[in-house]
This record gives structure tokens, C-alpha cells and sequence, in this order.
């Protein structure tokens, strides 16, 4: 078994998560962490959760909701799914983040792309193979993997109301701060997708660092 609070992020410390790896911490309540894409277009699908009750995650539905707007920027706060503030963008460099588009799997790219794209890594695959190796201990299944945030990437609402994968709007050096409401849990996938511009068909590490407000 895992206490949490033994995830919490170091002081001051920049990580690096390589280009289709995960990466798990804890961020302190009334703390910020920067999520910096360090060569640009890269996208960062992320998971939160609040670290005292696992059971409350976020929702993108009570996030946008709440802010009337479909994209997240400066400003916007991440809802859980009873409509609690978990936590909030206050400073942003790219402009706007997606929440609508999902988390890569095995499923969604045999059915956006050749079949044979099924058995090619995913986000998906990174989170599983998160709670099931590195953070078994955390007891989280995948039941447990709800809405998710993609840092950096651009995912335009047509017309129509459907959506489209297209270039970033990132480039190298862009950042988003985040300051958490509560104990934050956050479970990264640095994005490994191939099969759309998001990550640029070139996916590449990104960094996190906690700082103070």
C-alpha cells in the first residue's frame, strides 16, 4: 500500500518525463506546478485526482460547464466531478488547452487510423502500465481513469460540433502553471501518439517542477 503523500513533488526540482513515459507525483494544496513543453507541439495528457480520496476526480463536464467555454486557459478552474474546484490555471504562455479530446488508446486509434495502429503505444497504455507497476500500491484500477486535460494540444470544435486533431498552438518553452485547491494527485502521459500533429509525429519530452505562488 502507497500513502500518497509519499508521492509529494520535490522542492524546486525541474523532472524530466521522457517522450512517451509517464510520471505520477503530489502537489501540496496552495502550491503551483509548471508544466513547461520544452521543445513545443508536444501534447501532456493528465489525470487528476485529489490525493486524500481517490474517489474524486476531475471532470471536464463540471469544468466546462462551470466556465462556459469549451477550452481551458488563465483562469480556468478544474472542476471535480461533484463541481468542487480541485484546481486552477493562473498563468498560461500557449493560450488554450484541450479537454475534450480524450486520452490516446489501443480502441481509438483502430478506429481513427489503420488497424494495424491497435497494438501501438497510448496514453492509455502508459497510465495502466503506471498503476499497475511503479504505483500498484495506490489500489487504482481502470475504472479509475476518468476525464483528462491535454496540455498543449489543439483540438478545434468544427462547425458541426465535431472535433479534428490538428498542429499545436505550443512551441518550445511554453508552459502552463497550475495552483491546486486541494492535494493534488496528477498522473502524466507524455503523449507517444504518431498517427496525428499533436505531438508533431515527433514526440519528445516535457518538464514539471513545483514553485511557490
Amino acid at each position: 500500500m502507497i500513502d500518497a503523500h509519499d508521492l509529494t513533488m520535490p522542492e524546486a526540482l525541474p523532472l524530466n518525463i521522457p517522450a512517451g513515459r509517464f510520471w505520477l507525483g503530489v502537489l501540496p494544496r496552495n502550491r503551483i506546478i509548471r508544466l513547461t513543453d520544452t521543445h513545443g507541439n508536444q501534447a501532456v495528457d493528465t489525470l487528476f485526482f485529489n490525493a486524500d480520496d481517490f474517489s474524486e476526480r476531475y471532470s471536464a463536464m463540471q469544468t466546462i460547464q462551470a466556465q462556459r467555454s469549451l477550452y481551458l486557459s488563465t483562469g480556468s478552474i478544474l472542476r471535480s466531478e461533484g463541481g468542487a474546484a480541485m484546481a486552477e490555471i493562473v498563468e498560461d504562455s500557449c493560450g488554450r488547452h484541450d479537454t475534450l479530446g480524450g486520452a490516446c488508446a489501443a480502441e481509438s486509434n483502430s478506429v481513427r487510423y489503420p488497424r494495424e495502429t491497435k497494438s501501438m503505444h497510448s496514453c492509455r497504455d502508459s497510465w495502466l502500465l503506471a498503476l499497475n507497476t511503479e504505483f500498484a500500491g495506490l489500489n487504482l484500477t481502470k475504472a479509475d481513469l476518468s476525464h483528462n486535460v491535454n496540455f498543449f494540444m489543439n483540438v478545434p470544435v468544427t462547425p458541426d460540433g465535431g472535433l479534428t486533431f490538428e498542429d499545436g498552438v505550443s512551441g518550445a518553452g511554453k508552459f502552463v502553471e497550475i495552483l491546486s485547491h486541494i492535494n493534488l494527485a496528477i498522473l502524466i502521459s507524455n503523449c507517444p501518439q504518431l498517427n496525428n500533429p499533436c505531438n508533431g509525429y515527433n514526440p519528445t519530452p516535457v518538464c514539471v517542477e513545483m514553485r511557490l505562488q
